[in-house]
């Protein structure tokens, strides 16, 4: 399995984020210098599986690309984290075309093998500006 580097602007949130966790995470990005975890994405509608506080980080450092996996409900599980709360693909799907994001810590998950980390320098992701930012996407193999 690989990741691919792709640009944060493509990316479509379907969960709210904490706002004090997204700080904690971009300082410790920021410490470390280097992007180690991509976020995983639904293949076709681009929209973030796992990864909406990783999403936000990339966004506030204006990020050219982050390192992103693309997967299919074909080979992912979902439940939700909340207690006698069901969430399903479609939901999701249609949570994205809306526009509107589930609560925080709404969906969970679940992927049938471990996915692939990384280790890119984060000077290389704000650099790699393709012509055209909205069209990056490029295959990487994880290291």
């Amino acid at each position: 399995m690989q990741y691919t580097l792709i640009s944060p602007t493509r990316l479509t949130p379907t969960e709210e984020v904490d706002f004090d966790r997204v700080a904690e995470l971009q300082a410790k990005i920021l410490r470390g210098g280097r992007w180690t975890v991509p976020v995983t994405v639904e293949k076709n509608a681009l929209f973030v599986m796992d990864g909406h506080h990783r999403l936000a980080v990339a966004r506030r450092l204006r990020l050219a690309v982050m390192p992103a996996v693309l997967l299919g409900y074909d080979a992912v599980q979902v439940e939700s984290w909340r207690p006698g709360e069901t969430v399903t693909p479609a939901d999701i799907f249609a949570m994205a075309r809306s526009g509107r994001k589930f609560p925080y810590k709404t969906t969970r998950h679940v992927f049938p093998q471990n996915l692939p980390g990384c280790d890119v320098p984060l000077e290389s992701l704000r650099c790699a500006i393709p012509a055209d930012p909205a069209s990056a996407h490029i295959a990487v193999a994880a290291p």
